[in-house]
């Protein structure tokens, strides 16, 4: 070999030493990153609408700004609660996702659940309350075919959307004919998260409107078990309030933290054994919770809706056994009574389950079709204050409720009662 051929020889072999170094330098990161993730339970959190698409539109805010809030902090809840949880989102600021995009996402991350947060309205002049959970299907019941075309409307934001979405036409009815046909081999697991969510929603006090079906395209291609959550109505006024308040955005995304928590312990529980309770934002202040909240039973309620609950346990809620705890009505002789609030079930519980962590004296009310648990019992806000300390360790998720002569009312109202007496 030639003194040239060997020069040149050299200088290949330095550039592919070069070369293979540069790519060395960052392929261990990265490969390392990727594998210790494909270990841990992910999670992607998909904030509805953003950007140039504001979503639904209130007196005072947009839904893009809510659901993106109640995002980050339903992210922030679960990431603290345990180390073996990742947390994906789909944005983290104000910018336009496509809705393809978003499912992408969670499917290129391998993501084992898949959460959009939106907020609900209804055309001016129609009032509702409450949460409700969407998981994909057929939209047989009317409303809910108009839930599914308001969120699906964001792809004519986006070039070319017949030819993304197949010919897809959002406006008409027979295009949603195409969920009829799909098999979702995690529709049982999806309708599990979602009512999981939608228990936490009532155990807030939020009003519930149900886990119901319908033809979401964020959702459509999403090879995991996903749901739809629309957090409340902003075209309401008091639901507003709620949804821009910082009380308000916290206590929705406790629930949505909670619920799949719930889901978790069930479906994963090597990573549930290492949950820590949800930590409990400074913001959120009870009374003032409360003073947000909507009345139990509004004059004007939105349309009903269908509901994915089977046959079978719906006809089980009308034969349902009594509950053998004590029931909560202490007559109060003008006085509010103040309990804490440990956690709600969909059926009674005897007295000394496992639940209560030995907690005696335990009492029901029964409230939106749920059992609803309270512990302690006094005339004294300050006292129930620090009974609901004493207690936090073992129940962290609890919040005080306030009765007068027997019936639930509101906490700020029966703090300004207490106050007057």
């Amino acid at each position: 070999m030639s003194f040239t051929t060997m020069r040149s020889s050299r200088r290949v072999l330095r550039h592919i030493a070069l070369l293979l170094w540069a790519v060395l330098l960052a392929w261990p990161v990265s490969a390392l990153a990727n594998d210790e993730d494909s270990r841990r339970f992910t999670i992607v959190i998909d904030a509805g609408h953003g950007g140039h698409d504001a979503g639904a539109v209130g007196s005072r805010g947009k839904e893009k700004d809510i659901n993106l809030a109640v995002a980050l902090e339903t992210g922030r809840l679960l990431k603290a609660s345990s180390p073996d949880i990742r947390i994906v989102y789909t944005r983290q600021t104000d910018v336009f996702i496509p809705l393809q995009t978003r499912a992408d996402i969670a499917n290129r991350n391998k993501a084992d659940l898949f959460v959009s947060i939106h907020t609900n309205a209804l055309p001016k002049g129609r009032i509702a309350y409450g949460a409700e959970t969407y998981t994909l299907g057929m939209a047989r019941a009317a409303a809910n075919l108009e839930v599914a075309k308001r969120e699906n409307a964001v792809i004519t934001y986006e070039k070319d959307y017949k030819v993304t979405y197949e010919g897809f036409d959002p406006n008409k009815a027979e295009s949603y004919i195409i969920f009829e046909l799909m098999q979702d081999r995690y529709m049982k697991q999806s309708v599990e998260l979602a009512r999981a969510i939608q228990q936490q929603y009532v155990s807030s006090g939020r009003q519930n409107k149900g886990v119901h079906q319908a033809g979401f395209l964020v959702l459509r291609k999403t090879s995991m078990p996903a749901v739809l959550t629309e957090l409340g109505f902003i075209s309401t006024p008091e639901e507003e309030t709620y949804l821009l308040s910082s009380a308000g955005q916290s206590a929705l995304a406790r629930s949505i933290a909670a619920g799949i928590q719930k889901y978790i312990k069930t479906h994963a529980g090597n990573v549930a054994a290492t949950f820590s309770p949800l930590i409990a934002p400074d913001k959120i202040d009870n009374a003032e919770l409360e003073g947000l909240r909507v009345p139990e039973t509004p004059k004007s309620e939105s349309r009903p809706a269908e509901n994915v609950e089977s046959k079978a346990e719906n006809q089980a809620t009308k034969t349902e056994p009594k509950p053998t705890t004590t029931k909560t009505a202490t007559k109060s002789s003008g006085k509010p009574v103040f309990k804490v609030q440990l956690f709600a079930t969909d059926g009674p519980l005897k007295a000394g389950d496992k639940r209560f962590k030995s907690l005696s004296p335990v009492t029901s009310y029964r409230e939106n079709g749920l059992y609803k648990y309270t512990y302690g019992a006094t005339t004294s806000y300050a006292d129930i204050k620090q009974t609901q300390r004493d207690i936090a360790a073992k129940f962290p998720d609890t919040f005080i409720v306030a009765f007068l002569d027997g019936e639930r009312i509101n906490l700020a109202e029966a703090i300004k009662l207490a106050k007057r007496q």
